[in-house]
């Protein structure tokens, strides 16, 4: 989530809003206007929480002659960290000779989440590769997962939505890929969670996604809203015959860049920034 520091004088740092930076970007609404009258005389450091999102705060009236930092969110990379697969599938009741899938949110049939392009993707997926017919399953978790079991060549293992942070890590664990086909996004906590544990993400060319996801060395990144690139993306990695080090780097990506120490020492260097002290 964004954080914001303490404010100290005429100096404060802050997170824009996804909804208020891409707002500002297009038009003026009532509430940007009284966001700039309140801004007016003030400087303000906002901190978003990836670099796209960055840029568009950059190019905004709504921040004109305001610092802008990417700051990402944090993850606990001390809980979300690789285990036994097998004592995972066992702990998540998941068979032991598939490989499988991980696509998880909060509302499944939500359009922006790319679930039609996701559906598409296993079509297209599956008519190349017949064997995976049988060789792959998509674990599920999230409200109305159970909507997938008759839309989906593979066999789907639905999940109800998931807040046990623990049972989480084990669903993660489980896996051999993570894949977001959103249409819409920042820097989705989903894929941060699933590298920390050392799992390899596919997701589109969108948002902060591919700032997360290093093409072809942690992950696959596919062409925007192309089902078909989507789907060579997982087949891509599930075959990938260095795939212990997709899963290596990964992990490596998500606690250099997400664990909290890292993010912790990016706000201290920007409050003593601002405030010209040495914390």
């Amino acid at each position: 989530m964004p954080a914001s520091a303490p404010v100290t004088g005429r100096n404060a740092t802050t997170a824009p809003s996804s909804t208020e930076a891409e707002a500002s970007v297009t038009f003026p609404t009532a509430s940007s206007t009284k966001s700039r009258h309140l801004y007016r005389n003030r400087h303000i450091n906002f901190v978003t929480c990836s670099r796209w999102l960055e840029e568009r705060a950059r190019t905004s009236a709504l921040f004109c002659g305001h610092a802008v930092t990417c700051i990402p969110n944090p993850i606990n990379t001390n809980l979300f960290k690789p285990r036994n697969r097998q004592e995972a599938r066992s702990r998540c009741l998941l068979p032991q000779d598939k490989k499988l899938m991980l696509f998880g949110s909060v509302k499944i049939t939500d359009k922006r989440k790319g679930i039609d392009y996701l559906i598409e993707s296993c079509r297209l997926l599956a008519d190349k590769h017949p064997e995976l017919r049988e060789q792959l399953g998509v674990v599920v978790f999230g409200n109305q997962s159970q909507q997938l079991e008759n839309l989906l060549p593979f066999k789907v293992y639905p999940l109800n939505f998931v807040s046990n942070e623990h049972q989480l890590v084990n669903i993660y664990n489980a896996v051999d890929i993570f894949v977001t086909p959103s249409l819409e996004e920042n820097l989705p906590n989903t894929i941060m969670e699933a590298m920390a544990c050392g799992i390899p993400c596919v997701g589109f060319n969108v948002g902060g996604i591919p700032e997360m996801i290093d093409h072809l060395h942690n992950g696959y990144v596919a062409q925007y809203k192309s089902s078909e690139d989507f789907a060579n993306g997982i087949y891509w990695t599930l075959t990938e015959p260095d795939y212990p080090s997709l899963s290596e780097q990964a992990c490596r990506k998500a606690i250099s860049h997400y664990s909290e120490n890292v993010v912790a020492k990016k706000y201290i260097d920007l409050y003593n920034k601002v405030t010209g002290r040495n914390a």
